[in-house]
């Protein structure tokens, strides 16, 4: 902080001793000293404040970050979803309007041979993987009261760890 040198401190030591004398020096050496502790102190603790603040600001700058990217995921979550629905109605529209092509054709052969319409009538029937049913034709009643269960990999022995 101040560049004194060995000799600038003799000549104020010098002076010391000759103003304020022998016998009340030492006291006032040690006053100088508890202060100039106290000064160091306190200019130590207002540097650990400051680089205390500057660490809470750099980690509020990065909580903002994470805010941001992680509002970032859900919108384009949000938005991925929304582009996978609407492709999806559109492809449930699409197989309702075939399977109702395909039921028509049917109902309109069943006029001409009915052993026919028959074949073509269970051939063209929706699977279980059709996303809605027609409101005339129902599903089995079997598979809409139970709900289908997660299929889950076989269980792998646990073998023990070495430390």
């Amino acid at each position: 902080m101040f560049d004194v040198s060995f000799t600038e401190m003799m000549v104020i030591g010098v002076i010391a001793l000759i103003v304020i004398g022998p016998e009340r020096l030492p006291k006032v050496a040690r006053t100088i000293g508890h202060l100039l502790g106290r000064a160091q102190r306190y200019v130590s603790d207002v540097k650990s404040d400051i680089r205390r603040e500057i660490e809470l600001d750099e980690l509020r700058k990065f909580k903002s970050e994470m805010d941001e990217a992680a509002h970032n995921v859900k919108t384009s979550l949000r938005e991925t979803e929304t582009t996978i629905r609407s492709e999806l109605d559109t492809t449930a529209s699409e197989a309702n309007k075939a399977f109702a092509d395909i039921k028509k054709d049917a109902e309109a052969t069943s006029s001409a041979t009915p052993a026919t319409a028959a074949a073509v009538e269970a051939s063209a029937a929706p699977t279980a993987s059709t996303p809605s049913a027609p409101a005339d034709n129902p599903p089995p009643a079997s598979s809409a009261s139970v709900p289908a269960e997660p299929v889950t990999p076989p269980q792998q022995p646990k073998t023990p760890t070495t430390p």
